[in-house]
């Protein structure tokens, strides 16, 4: 999918047992999660409690060079996050780790997901004397376990106590002097997994696969509402949170997460296939070749391909240089960036019936562009699967889906006409019915962008709920002034 959809961040922590080279298994880590967020990226390390950290717009790769991570020394724990921001919400202020220094100690937090109460936590923090310094809903977060921090004899108690008065979607990393914690929100909206090396470190991920990227075998999942902690005892797991009925984004299966990714107990990769498969059941049609836009259109293509015995083809040459095209916050930088992101195969598709997979629509704007490339390249007919249902909602837990009179599926009432906007022959998306079928199950996902019907109250919630980025910076710099 190449429009303008995107989750925020990654998160990835480790702990050692002795004093070693953290840094670089988080970078590893993080690399693996460079798709969630191309905009900047962080890591802390605590070398007996002393913290040094480092955050930078940039890639990781760009970020962290052999000379940074040098500066930033061994120590036994490590935290690191890549983050890409909404529009508007871009600081330096907001790059994590977010590194705090209280009566209690040091922390440093890392933090995937949206809060639904975030400007009434802010709100009531700074009426008791908090002077928040970004616009992120991780501030947010902090505040609270630094306020139950003061009475709690724990860190892990002092999350204990605040996660009933945090909502909405948080995967988070904690590290302290002695310990790092894992929680996730009792709904386990976004992802986070644990697992551990052949020498005994822990280490906890958004991702299956960035553990594979420091030899760390999967355990399990964090569970909805769990807290685990690592330290010199091991691991330890607080269940007060815990609940049955988890509610997973769908669109962790669809998009967001690496296809190499288990979640949940389900393949990322056969999810995807399956979602073309049925697309293959329900929308089936008269091509000669079928292509996926990569990334994450290309599993779909191949199961839509199998199942409807059209051959599968390498329609798309995608430039490996450039992130996502959504990486460029304004949508003009976006258009710009598809001119130079995708290239056709002249051979796959010139003289032919294509049928074109994408996993979803969300302006239309970059899929007219598509097609049109594919007419250019000599495609006969173009015929547009989408292996998610049409958006109609917008999203207030971590992925940013924009306001509902800009969503396409909005604008016009069938898929007739949103197909004569992009220039195709047909158009059609994965029923909204068949979503349980991806994974398994016919309930435990956020389906709230497809459908309205969120696992959490909303009301008074939403991406735009925060200071406004640039009259914020304007009042810091002021009084740095």
């Amino acid at each position: 999918m190449i429009d303008s959809i995107h989750e925020e961040c990654g998160v990835f922590g480790i702990y050692e047992s002795k004093r070693t080279d953290v840094a670089s298994s988080v970078y590893f880590g993080l690399y693996a999660l460079q798709h969630r967020g191309q905009e900047s990226c962080g890591i802390a390390v605590s070398d007996d409690g002393v913290f040094r950290h480092k955050r930078s717009d940039g890639l990781v790769s760009e970020v962290f060079t052999r000379e940074e991570l040098s500066r930033l020394g061994s120590g036994n724990m490590a935290v690191g996050h890549v983050r890409y921001s909404t529009t508007g919400g871009h600081s330096h202020n907001n790059i994590q780790p977010l590194v705090i220094r209280h009566i209690k100690g040091n922390m440093a937090l890392v933090h995937n997901g949206n809060l639904t109460n975030s400007a009434e936590l802010r709100s009531s923090f700074e009426m008791s004397g908090a002077i928040f310094h970004g616009t992120s809903d991780t501030e947010a977060i902090a505040y609270a376990i630094v306020r139950e921090r003061l009475t709690s004899p724990s860190t892990e108690e002092a999350v204990e106590r605040a996660m009933p008065y945090i909502k909405g979607a948080y995967s988070c990393i904690l590290m302290t002097a002695a310990k790092l914690i894992a929680f996730r929100d009792p709904y386990g909206m976004r992802p986070l997994c644990i697992g551990r090396t052949h020498d005994g470190a822990y280490a906890a991920a958004s991702e299956s696969c960035a553990l594979e990227t420091i030899g760390a075998e999967f355990l399990r999942d964090v569970r909805p509402g769990e807290i685990v902690v690592i330290s010199k005892e091991g691991l330890r797991s607080i269940q007060t949170h815990c609940r049955d009925d988890s509610r997973i984004c769908i669109f962790e299966y669809i998009y967001f997460a690496r296809p190499d990714s288990v979640i949940g107990g389900i393949s990322v990769h056969q999810a995807r296939i399956r979602a073309g498969e049925i697309l293959a059941q329900k929308s089936l049609a008269e091509a000669d070749v079928v292509i996926g836009v990569p990334d994450s259109g290309l599993d779909a293509a191949l199961g839509y391909s199998r199942r409807s015995g059209i051959p599968y083809g390498i329609g798309f040459i995608k430039n490996k240089y450039i992130g996502r095209s959504f990486i460029q916050p304004e949508q003009h930088q976006r258009e710009n960036a598809v001119k130079i992101k995708l290239n056709v195969i002249r051979e796959t598709v010139e003289g032919k019936r294509v049928v074109m997979i994408d996993d979803s629509i969300v302006r239309g704007t970059t899929s007219a562009r598509i097609v049109k490339l594919l007419r250019e390249a000599g495609a006969k007919e173009v015929h547009v699967r989408i292996s998610s249902p049409p958006f109609l909602h917008s999203c207030y837990f971590g992925t940013d889906i924009d306001s509902e009179e800009n969503l396409i599926a909005g604008k016009y009432s069938s898929p007739e006409e949103i197909a004569e906007y992009i220039g195709a022959d047909s158009l059609a998306y994965l029923p909204v019915e068949e979503l349980g079928e991806l994974i398994g199950m016919s309930s435990g996902y956020c389906d709230g962008c497809f459908t309205g019907n969120y696992p959490v109250d909303i009301t008074g919630a939403g991406r735009k709920n925060k200071f406004d980025e640039k009259i914020h910076r304007e009042i810091v710099e002021g009084a740095d002034g």
